[in-house]
């Protein structure tokens, strides 16, 4: 079981990862609507993975990436982008993102990702 950091400035969004996290074992320990948020809730819960949308007002989820990973090198972050970003996609794996998933959201592989982070260290 991991504990998670959900991350997107949707509400629904974030509602539609808790409940296909929660039914495969995993605990959302914290929500953020943006990346600022994400940050700052990343320090204060230390959570196992975060799942971080690219797109969201204030702050990126790209640049936000970049700063967890400055606070935590060994941070497990999995981005969440709609389809055809696939240049962001590349970016922030180059940033330090262990995975990405593409919204719409299919519960199987959002576990495949979390499964697949939570075993490399």
């Amino acid at each position: 079981m991991a504990k998670i950091l959900v991350v997107d400035d949707a509400a629904f969004m974030r509602q539609m990862l808790k409940v296909i996290l929660e039914a495969g074992g995993h605990e959302v320990l914290c929500e953020a609507a943006n990346g600022t948020e994400a940050v700052e809730k990343y320090k204060a819960y230390r959570p196992d993975v975060v799942t971080m949308d690219i797109t969201m007002p204030e702050m990126e989820g790209i640049e936000a990436l970049r700063l967890i990973r400055l606070a935590d090198p060994r941070a497990k972050v999995i981005m969440c982008s709609a389809m055809g970003q696939q240049k962001l996609i590349v970016e922030a794996i180059q940033s330090g993102a262990r995975d990405f998933i593409v919204k719409p959201f299919q519960s199987g592989r959002v576990l495949e990702a979390i499964s697949k982070v939570m075993v490399t260290s």
